[in-house]
């Protein structure tokens, strides 16, 4: 495991739970730190912020980690995992029975219908999370798991799980379905329900800020790049459009995963290749998209086999940029006015190769980038179209974990005041 900013964990800790508050108060938000989890299948990754004084507009980061290959080594499972970050924050000070911590703040990925805000986790709450790993059957059960262990080491805390799907839920009807037969969609909950949902939230209203307006008054394109991609169209803070949907391989052409795709490939596969069902979900998720185009799905290395005149390279750059700009164009259209286009994660913040060619040739619709706004590395956010550009275009670093910590601060600070 390793922790930001103090360095390095030693990797001998022992493996203890801190003991909880359990004075006549401590079901009172009288903290200010939230401590959030996000439990993948191999890995935890956690931050603990503090949100004193911010109102929720920003925090003070106080620790970070990554517990990895979980089942692998040491590390046997989820337990010893949440176990090992307890006794990483009790040696700084920092631990779970601190009468300074508010809540703890989960990423569970999908909501379904039925959660579409930050939610109390209660029994019921885990119990309906697991009836939706039918849809998410590679990170519910995870998410689950994270939030059994943290429960039990703080039975006394409350816990809100924030999912990926809930930014999205807005939606409307005629964008969330899917023109196939509605009682067999219903039957199954096959609809649009988009992901990313909590960076697609923070950066929209990070964009509105950077106009120095309030999110209401702002439409904004949201591109979220990173090896996982994702496109929403957000109308006054208000998302009316996502490019992911029943699950995150629809959209954008992504790292490993082809985005969209006639359906129909699947079928034909299937009796040309004789291709299981399995065999296709690895297809299409694991070895299509970038790494299936050109064998690289680090769009760095993509860049210096195009610069030393690659074709393949070059071919999935064209194929990737054709999909960005094609979303962009379409969500104008679903908007009808866009104010910011704002690019996130990791490949939207660090390429600006990729920014370029995705918003180049698009002057018609009033956008112009400014070359040196677009070439300066920066973490902070900013604005790279030149200063006629009609429609602006920002870099907004995104920060899912602040997000995840602002909306569970605000929901335990409600229920208790």
């Amino acid at each position: 495991m390793s922790t930001d900013p103090a360095g390095p964990a030693r990797s001998g800790a022992p493996a203890t739970a801190t003991s909880p508050d359990t004075s006549p108060d401590a079901d009172r938000p009288a903290g200010t730190r939230v401590l959030v989890i996000n439990s993948g299948s191999s890995s935890v990754k956690y931050q603990l912020l503090d949100m004193a004084g911010r109102d929720g507009a920003g925090a003070a980061r106080l620790a970070s980690g990554l517990v990895e290959r979980i089942g692998e080594g040491p590390v046997a499972d989820h337990a010893a995992a949440l176990r090992q970050v307890a006794a990483e924050l009790d040696e700084r000070g920092l631990g779970l029975g601190s009468p300074d911590l508010a809540a703890i703040g989960h990423r569970v990925v999908h909501g379904g219908t039925r959660f579409t805000e930050p939610t109390l986790i209660t029994d019921e709450v885990v119990a309906e999370i697991e009836e939706l790993i039918p849809l998410a059957p590679l990170h519910n059960p995870a998410n689950t798991e994270g939030i059994r262990v943290a429960r039990e080491l703080r039975p006394d805390l409350p816990q809100v799980a924030v999912f990926d799907t809930a930014f999205h839920s807005t939606m409307p009807e005629h964008v969330a379905r899917y023109a196939i037969d509605t009682a067999t969609a219903d039957a199954h909950g096959v609809r649009r329900y988009g992901f990313h949902g909590t960076s697609h939230a923070h950066v929209s209203r990070a964009a509105a800020a950077l106009l120095g307006k309030d999110p209401a008054e702002v439409n904004v394109i949201v591109l979220h790049l990173g090896n996982g991609a994702s496109a929403s169209a957000v109308a006054g803070g208000v998302c009316v459009e996502t490019s992911m949907g029943l699950t995150p391989l629809e959209g954008l052409v992504m790292g490993t995963r082809s985005g969209d795709l006639d359906p129909a490939v699947i079928f034909h596969l299937s009796r040309v290749a004789g291709m299981s069902t399995d065999e296709l979900d690895t297809l299409l998720n694991k070895r299509s998209g970038l790494l299936g185009l050109c064998g690289d799905n680090d769009m760095r290395e993509i860049g210096r086999r195009m610069a030393e005149g690659d074709p393949a390279a070059r071919l999935a750059f064209e194929i990737y940029i054709h999909r960005l700009r094609k979303y962009v164009g379409a969500y104008t259209a679903v908007l009808g006015r866009v104010d910011v286009i704002a690019f996130t994660a990791g490949v939207g913040e660090n390429s600006a190769a990729v920014r370029e060619a995705a918003m180049r040739g698009l002057e018609a619709l009033g956008i112009a980038l400014d070359p040196v706004r677009n070439a300066l590395r920066s973490s902070s956010a900013r604005l790279i179209s030149a200063g006629g550009s009609r429609t602006a275009v920002a870099v907004i670093p995104t920060d899912e974990e602040l997000e995840i910590a602002t909306q569970a601060y605000a929901l335990v600070r409600a229920v208790h005041d």
